[in-house]
């Protein structure tokens, strides 16, 4: 195992301390949530069931026999748990490689609390070293791509990629990104933007880097 998927573990078992009894999960998507994914088989029974934020993990929950709930039958979430592609200090993040960024921040926005799950190569003083996805309705591709290249960031399509909602992705590169919560609003309000892999407005409320915890500022 390498030393970054170790450090992705570890994360992971720690974000186990933070399921309770009964719970419904919100449960996001990525390498280091399937570490905590395969924690969470091992407790299936002391919870009610989880809600899934793309395909792929909803496949490996049903796996384990977690049963896997929508969001409009769940209801308010206790406790989301995802991992990131960038954390700042913060614990304001880039999310998105996944392709899975709508529905994590849905259901992050529906969670009391935001566990982000890391291994330490995530953290970063400023967000945009990462390229930053922006999922876009298809016709509006090349409009949105203009209007960000007005803004100063560099757009590539995601080619052969459909995110699970039918969209497209466009990667923003050349981005330095000091002020993400005026950025995360202006790349939204944009017509044809499903949402940007931003998530400042609402941030992690505990950010576990390597097994070590971090809460929100």
């Amino acid at each position: 195992m390498s030393t970054a998927d170790e450090q992705k573990r570890a994360s992971a078992l720690k974000a186990l301390e933070y399921v309770e009894d009964g719970m419904i999960i919100g449960v996001g998507t990525g390498s280091t949530v399937k570490h905590f994914i395969d924690g969470l088989g091992g407790m299936k029974d002391r919870i009610e069931a989880a809600v899934s934020s793309s395909e792929q993990s909803t496949a490996q929950l049903k796996s384990l026999g977690i049963p896997v709930m929508d969001l409009n039958a769940a209801g308010p979430l206790s406790l989301y748990v995802d991992g990131a592609d960038e954390c700042d200090p913060f614990n304001r993040l880039i999310k998105g490689g996944g392709a899975a960024l709508t529905r994590e921040k849905i259901i992050a926005e529906a969670s009391a609390k935001f566990v982000c799950i890391i291994d330490a190569a995530k953290e970063v003083d400023v967000l945009g070293r990462f390229p930053l996805p922006v999922e876009v309705i298809p016709m509006a591709r090349s409009l949105v791509g203009r209007k960000i290249v007005a803004m100063g960031g560099q757009p590539v399509w995601r080619e052969g990629v459909t995110t699970d909602n039918g969209n497209w992705i466009l990667d923003v590169h050349n981005l330095h990104i000091v002020d993400p919560l005026t950025l995360e609003r202006e790349l939204n309000q944009i017509p044809g933007v499903v949402t940007c892999g931003l998530f400042a407005r609402r941030a992690a409320d505990v950010v576990i880097s390597a097994g070590n915890v971090r809460k929100n500022r």
